[in-house]
Parts: C-alpha cells; sequence; structure tokens
C-alpha cells in the first residue's frame, strides 16, 4: 500500500452508557500508526457521562465527530444509524464497540490487507477477549478466502473449541473492518435483522460477492462483563435462535438443497438437546422458554414439546453411560459458545 495515498477510514463507536471504558476506546483509535480516518462517536440517549466524555475529545481532535441521538434506539438500530454517517470519502468502515479498544497497529494492517486484495469486502483478525485470544480458526498464512467457500465452511463444519471458547466464525465488531462500498449498498440495513448477533448475518449476506480477509495478529480487545449483549445472549441463550435463523436465510445460498435440509435437521435437534439440557438443570424462568417458543415460531418451526423430550432423552442416556459429564459438558457449551455479537450501544 502507497502510505502517501491512504484510503480514509471511518471509525465508528455507537455506545450506551460507557463511561467506564469510553476514554480508553476513543485513546486507542487515535493512538492508531494509520491516521487517515474520521471518528464517529454515536451516543445513544446516554444517562452517565458517555456524552460529555466524546465531546471533550471531539473538542481536542478534528476527527472526531459525536451524534447525539433524539430518541433512544434499539442496539441494531443504533449501529445501522451509525454505519449511515460514514464519510461518502471513506473506502473502509472500522467499528471499535465503547466497550473495547483495539491496539495500535489495528488500521494499518487491516486496511494493507484488503488494499492488497482487491476481492476481500470484510477482514478479519485475531481478537483478545479477556485473557483469551479469539477466531483461531484460519490456517497461516492464508490471508483470503473465497466468501462462498468460507461461508460454506462455517454453515457445515462443526464449531471447535478450545478450553470451552470456540475458535471458528467470522469475528465480533471490533475485530473486522468492513468495505464502505457494502455498508452503502445495504441502504441503512448493514446489519439486516434484530439479532444481537446481526453483525454475523451481515457477513454471511455480503460474502456471496466479495471475499473474506484475515490477518494473523492479536488487533483489537474485547471487553466481557455483564453488560455486554453477549453477555446478555449468554444468559438466555439467543445464539440458537440467531444461528437457525442464519442457516434459513443465508444457507441456500451457499449449500445445496440436500446439504441444507440435513443442517437444519441437525441443528434443530442440537437446539432442542441445548434447550433439554436448560430443563433438565432446571436454572430457566417463563421468559427464557417464552423466548425461545416465539423465535420457534417465527423462524417456521413451532416448538416440538415432542422433540424437547427426545433431546432430553438423548441427554439422560448420555449422562447414564457418563455420569455428571454429558449434561456437564453440554451446559458449558450452552453458557459459552457465542460466535461474535455487538456491544453495548
Amino acid at each position: 500500500m502507497n502510505m502517501s495515498d491512504k484510503p480514509l477510514v471511518s471509525v465508528l463507536t455507537p455506545v450506551y452508557n460507557g463511561d467506564s471504558f469510553l476514554a480508553e476506546c476513543i485513546e486507542s483509535v487515535l493512538t492508531q500508526t494509520y491516521d487517515t480516518f474520521e471518528y464517529i462517536i454515536v451516543n445513544n440517549c446516554s444517562t452517565d457521562r458517555t456524552y460529555d466524555i466524546a465531546l471533550t475529545y471531539a473538542q481536542r481532535d478534528p476527527r472526531i465527530k459525536v451524534h447525539n441521538n433524539d430518541k433512544f434506539l434499539a442496539v441494531i438500530d443504533n449501529h445501522n444509524l451509525a454505519f449511515s454517517l460514514i464519510s461518502a470519502d471513506a473506502k473502509y468502515c472500522k467499528v471499535v464497540s465503547g466497550d473495547d479498544f483495539i491496539f495500535p497497529d489495528c488500521l494499518r494492517q487491516m486496511v494493507e490487507c484488503a488494499e492488497n486484495n482487491a476481492s476481500v469486502g470484510i477482514v478479519g483478525s485475531y481478537q483478545l477477549s479477556g485473557s483469551y485470544i479469539k477466531w483461531q480458526g484460519y490456517k497461516y498464512p492464508q490471508a483470503v478466502y473465497s466468501g462462498p467457500d468460507i461461508c460454506r465452511h462455517m454453515f457445515l463444519l462443526q464449531q471447535e473449541f478450545i478450553r470451552g471458547e470456540g475458535i471458528l466464525g467470522f469475528g465480533s465488531p471490533s475485530s473486522l473492518l468492513y468495505r464502505a462500498s457494502l455498508i452503502r449498498d445495504a441502504g441503512g440495513q448493514f446489519y439486516p435483522n434484530s439479532s444481537p448477533h446481526a453483525d454475523i448475518s451481515a457477513c454471511f449476506k455480503c460474502l456471496q460477492n466479495c471475499d473474506f480477509g484475515f490477518v494473523y495478529q492479536v488487533l483489537s480487545y474485547e471487553r466481557t462483563h455483564e453488560a455486554t449483549q453477549t453477555a446478555a445472549s449468554k444468559k438466555i441463550n439467543r445464539y440458537l435462535s440467531a444461528t437457525l435463523n442464519d442457516l434459513i436465510q443465508y444457507g441456500p445460498l451457499y449449500l445445496t438443497e440436500k446439504e441444507l435440509d440435513a443442517q437444519v435437521k441437525e441443528y434443530l435437534g442440537t437446539y432442542y438437546e441445548l434447550l433439554a439440557t436448560n430443563y433438565l438443570v432446571g436454572r430457566r424462568d417463563e421468559g427464557f422458554w417464552k423466548y425461545h417458543k416465539s423465535r420457534l415460531e417465527e423462524l417456521g418451526h413451532p416448538f416440538s414439546r415432542g422433540m424437547l423430550l427426545k433431546g432430553a432423552a438423548t441427554k439422560l442416556v448420555a449422562e447414564a453411560t457418563s455420569p455428571g459429564r454429558a449434561i456437564k459438558k453440554l451446559w458449558s457449551r450452552v453458557v459459552k459458545n457465542s460466535n461474535g455479537s455487538t456491544r453495548r450501544g
């Protein structure tokens, strides 16, 4: 990449009540080795000092713009609003969630990957999540993956785990860089649904027409605490229905009809085994069951008590042959498995 003619990057931080971590997030953007960027902070009617912190930094650096929402928006709506604010001159877009931060060479390395590979529409990277490095499922030194091939890979291969954490996935918003043309082509709905995991859906939607790049460096830090959307998703296992939704909506783009039918059937079986585990351990309230029943109905697969009982029977048989291990193992998947999601904001 010719560093004397660097493309503009729009960096976005949609945020709600993020005063605990926002200054660190902003500082991480301002200390980038790549300096050709605009930085748009979208304050979603915060009731803490978020807006004041953002304004203070905007007064110091003209690259920072602060948008203050007139009314509170749902998380995905606020992200889509942020995407709509990027400059017409921007070639790339980088989300940095208000809870997270990026390491100094993040923008430079991700832009370089995209600039060196014109077919790449989305660039991923390793991400430090607490003390764990996420998105380890890529094979060094391959830097570019066919978009359709990587999407087939995500649908057809079972998740792999290291110490209970999944290693397959596109990434989370803070670990990805998007080509701005993809955002403009989406017409205001870059994140295409209301799921907290709509960032994953956006990857499936976009990669039918472009490739996926990957940088084998830890370029972002994901903060893990109970206020994030990831934590909220784990509490009621929202990723279950989000994954099924992506399979139903985007699977036809990448799978044969036979493959799709088999994957839906297999995933529904897994879905009910996980629901059965929740039933057997007795940790879920009425709201949990109401959520999953309504989501299954929306997705065209109404809740089946028979499938729940079948899932429970499968777990009980496994428990009988390996006492204490089967349910414990599946429960660890229930609470830990999450393939990226939007953060607070």
